[in-house]
């Protein structure tokens, strides 16, 4: 009998996951959340660590000008520092979003009590952590040179990383 291993061709695909000032400002919390990053066998293709002016947080969330939350969460996200990271894995943005858990913290840890929002979250706002959405066919599209913060257009990877095979 001969036996051959057949090889499987995995398309990666690439999230933006934002851990949020709350959680930064925790050093042992941060921690914590890169090995849940880890565990759960995403590959961090980029991390950079940076800081938000007002008016890259107002550019970052555009969209939800005019709604009740916008002014609460542009300001928290200038509040302080962030760590940035492009995540790779398969239905990457899916399995972030899992991660996360609801958005309202209180959902979360009644519904989801596993993940980082019911542990980690302490209001809506300060849910420790951001993802792309479902309606985003990439990561990249929150981090587009027109009009994404400086910081985070620099996390762009080369455009020949926009999907990835590996063997």
């Amino acid at each position: 009998m001969i036996l051959s291993t057949r090889r499987c061709a995995r398309v990666l695909q690439l999230t933006l996951a934002v851990i949020k000032p709350d959680a930064v400002a925790h050093p042992l919390i941060l921690e914590a959340l890169h090995q849940k990053i880890l565990e759960n066998n995403f590959v961090i293709v980029r991390k950079k660590d940076l800081i938000w002016r007002r008016s890259d947080s107002e550019r970052f969330y555009a969209e939800h000008e005019g709604r009740f939350f916008y002014q609460r969460l542009v300001e928290f996200m200038a509040s302080g520092p962030m760590r940035a990271y492009v995540l790779a894995r398969e239905d990457a943005i899916t399995r972030w979003r899992e991660l996360m858990g609801p958005t309202k913290v209180y959902r979360a840890r009644y519904t989801s009590p596993s993940t980082i929002r019911a542990q980690y979250g302490l209001t809506d706002t300060r849910n420790t952590t951001h993802g792309s959405g479902e309606d985003s066919p990439s990561w990249s599209s929150e981090v587009n040179t027109e009009g994404g913060p400086p910081a985070l257009t620099s996390l762009r990877p080369a455009s020949d990383m926009a999907e990835h095979t590996f063997r």
